[in-house]
């Protein structure tokens, strides 16, 4: 999904956050971790860091206007889209201008996004909530003449980071052609360092206590204390079925506290399934040229890729297949 299309959704993402209200009566639609956006200084530097750094494949996007895009995706439909400016004086979309206007041209994330097979149910109940969603917006029309995508995005940002809601239609596959051959959307989601699925989201929040009831009033209600001393940062887990959102705020001095001082609310890191956490480990040291240590996290056994300086943010890799109750209830 091209980040330029995401322009009638961003709106004029303010810095004002919409106040939660009394949930409505009706059941919300379920909810999953769909995709974040990460900006890197470049589209090449990013995707050299990905691949032969951290042993992803990274698959082909789109650059009309000077934003160019790719794709790191995972066998369970969840990715990471890749982002960096080609030339000068791109077209940007709003959405687009506000995550640049943050990172002042550096590596990061500012925008995630949720997944829900009731795209409209959803919005409608988030506007009960008085979250000013924007109209819902459809992407590209594919071979068959149906709609790939849709999405919504919010006026005012409910959260402390930039969010939007989207469904896609099953066949939708943007990194491949119209018709591709049998096997190319398997092959295209196996990487060398054995990613699966993209578990967590890492949110820096301005504030943990507010973003909590936001995520609690769209039926994410179930969490628990957490603490990530290899951060310095504290704050609740969040369940999303067999996934979670961390909200983090700093817990004395460390990365936290050093990264909400210089680049304000964001997403700080990401979690990362692997079939083998070894094979993992080994691999990322190799590209790093670093050791890096084992800690027990949200998900067990799992470890941080020295990614800081690269992607301006971490990412943390676990061993896929530890269920559901991740939050530890």
């Amino acid at each position: 999904m091209r980040s330029f299309l995401l322009a009638a959704a961003f709106a004029l993402t303010a810095s004002a956050v919409a106040p939660a209200r009394s949930a409505p009566q009706q059941q919300m639609p379920a909810t999953s971790i769909d995709h974040f956006l990460l900006w890197g200084r470049s589209i090449d530097q990013i995707t050299a860091d990905m691949t032969v750094k951290l042993g992803f494949q990274v698959t082909p996007g789109r650059d009309p206007a000077g934003l160019a895009n790719r794709y790191v995706r995972f066998s369970d439909g969840s990715y990471i889209e890749l982002l960096g400016i080609t030339r000068a004086n791109p077209e940007l979309d709003p959405g687009a201008q506000v995550d640049q206007v943050s990172l002042k041209g550096a590596a990061g994330a500012r925008t995630l996004g949720l997944r829900t097979t009731a795209l409209d149910r959803m919005h409608d109940a988030v506007a009960a909530l008085g979250w000013t969603p924007t109209p819902v917006f459809d992407g590209p029309k594919m071979a068959n003449g149906r709609t790939g995508w849709r999405l919504f995005a919010f006026e005012k940002q409910p959260l402390s980071s930039n969010l939007f809601v989207i469904d896609y239609d099953k066949a939708w596959a943007p990194d491949l052609s119209t018709t591709p051959a049998p096997g190319d959307w398997q092959a295209a989601r196996v990487h060398p360092d054995g990613a699966r699925a993209l578990t967590a989201y890492w949110l820096l929040s301005a504030d943990v206590k507010h973003d909590r009831a936001q995520l609690a009033a769209i039926g994410l209600k179930n969490s628990t204390p957490v603490r990530l001393p290899e951060i310095a940062a504290r704050g609740v887990c969040v369940d999303v079925g067999n996934k979670a959102i961390l909200l983090l705020q700093p817990d004395g001095a460390g990365i936290a506290a050093d990264a909400l001082q210089s680049g304000g609310p964001q997403i700080i890191g990401a979690s990362v399934a692997v079939a083998d956490l070894g094979r993992a480990q080994r691999l990322i040291e190799r590209g790093y040229e670093h050791s890096v240590r084992r800690y027990s996290g949200t998900f067990g056994p799992s470890f941080l890729a020295p990614t800081r300086d690269d992607l301006g943010m971490l990412l943390e890799f676990h061993a896929a297949g530890r269920g559901k109750g991740v939050c530890g209830m």
